[in-house]
C-alpha cells in the first residue's frame, strides 16, 4: 500500500516542473483546484482530464505509477459513488426494497468520483515535484505577508509540509502492522470485502501509538537543532521567480478562465 501512494511522495526527474519555483506551482494547483470545483459538463471533465495527463507528461513520471496510487482510496471513491448513486432522487433505473438506483444518481456519483480523483492527481503533482524543504520554504514565502499580523508562518508552513511528508509514513506504518499480523497466521487481504473493513478497527490502535511516537522523535529532533519558532532562519538556496514561472501562472489562469466559460455556457 506504500508503494502505491504517491501524495507526500518526492520523485526526483529531469522535467519542466521539477525546475519551476515551488511558490508558482503551489499557487497554480490551488487555482486549478478551484477550477475542478466549477467542473459540472462533459466536456469540462474531458478537458480537466486532458490537463492533468498532459501536466504529468511534463514531469517525467510514468502515468502507470500515477494510476496505481489509486488503490489505497478505492474505498473512498466506491463508497462516494455508491452514496451518490443510492441517496439522489430521479428517474429510477432498478430497485429493490427500499433501495433505488438512478439515472442522476449514477450522474452525481460519477462526477464526485472523476472530482476526487482529478484533486488527488494534481494535489500529488505538487508533491511529486516538489523537495519537502523547498516547499516549506515557497510555502513560507508566500504567507510572508501574514508575518506583520503576528501569524507564525515559519511554525505554520514547516507544520504543513511536515503532515503531507507523514502521509507515506504511516502507510509505511500500516503494512509493518499489517505484515506483523500475516506473520501471526491473521490476513486481512484473504476476508471478505465485508468483514475486511471491521478488521481494520484493532489496527488503528498500534498505528496511533507508532505516528505518536514518531511525532515525539520528530519533535526532539527539531529541539536538538535549535530550529525554535523559525523567525531569521537563513537557506542556502534563494528562490527565483524566472520566466517559465510566470508562463506557467499564465496557463494555470486561463485554464481557470476557460472551466469558468465552459461552466457558464453549460457545454
Amino acid at each position: 500500500m506504500a508503494n502505491s501512494l504517491l501524495l507526500g511522495e518526492y520523485r526526483e526527474r529531469e522535467s519542466m516542473l521539477h525546475q519551476l519555483d515551488p511558490r508558482t506551482k503551489i499557487l497554480s494547483v490551488f487555482i486549478i483546484m478551484l477550477s475542478f470545483l466549477m467542473l459540472k459538463t462533459f466536456v469540462g471533465y474531458i478537458a480537466a482530464t486532458l490537463f492533468v495527463i498532459g501536466v504529468y507528461r511534463l514531469s517525467n513520471i510514468p502515468f502507470r505509477i500515477v494510476l496505481r496510487s489509486l488503490k489505497p482510496v478505492l474505498f473512498i471513491l466506491s463508497f462516494t459513488f455508491f452514496f451518490h448513486t443510492l441517496t439522489t432522487e430521479g428517474r429510477v433505473l432498478w430497485s429493490y426494497s427500499f433501495i433505488h438506483v438512478t439515472v442522476e444518481g449514477l450522474q452525481n456519483g460519477m462526477r464526485f468520483v472523476m472530482r476526487i480523483v482529478l484533486l488527488i492527481l494534481l494535489a500529488s503533482i505538487l508533491t511529486l515535484t516538489t523537495k519537502p524543504l523547498t516547499l516549506a520554504q515557497g510555502l513560507e514565502r508566500l504567507l510572508g505577508p501574514l508575518s506583520k499580523l503576528n501569524v507564525p508562518i515559519e511554525q505554520f508552513s514547516l507544520m504543513i509540509v511536515i503532515a503531507i511528508r507523514f502521509i507515506p509514513t504511516i502507510m509505511q506504518e500500516l503494512d509493518r502492522i499489517l505484515l506483523a499480523q500475516k506473520a501471526r497466521g491473521y490476513d486481512i487481504s484473504s476476508l471478505p470485502w465485508t468483514k475486511r473493513i471491521f478488521s481494520y478497527i484493532p489496527i488503528l490502535i498500534p498505528l496511533l501509538f507508532t505516528t505518536v511516537k514518531r511525532a515525539e522523535q520528530l519533535t526532539y529532533a527539531i529541539d536538538a537543532r535549535a530550529y525554535g519558532n523559525g523567525k531569521g532562519r537563513t537557506v542556502y538556496r534563494q528562490l527565483e521567480m524566472k520566466r517559465l514561472d510566470y508562463i506557467a501562472l499564465v496557463i494555470a489562469l486561463l485554464f481557470t478562465f476557460v472551466m469558468l466559460l465552459l461552466r457558464i455556457g453549460g457545454i
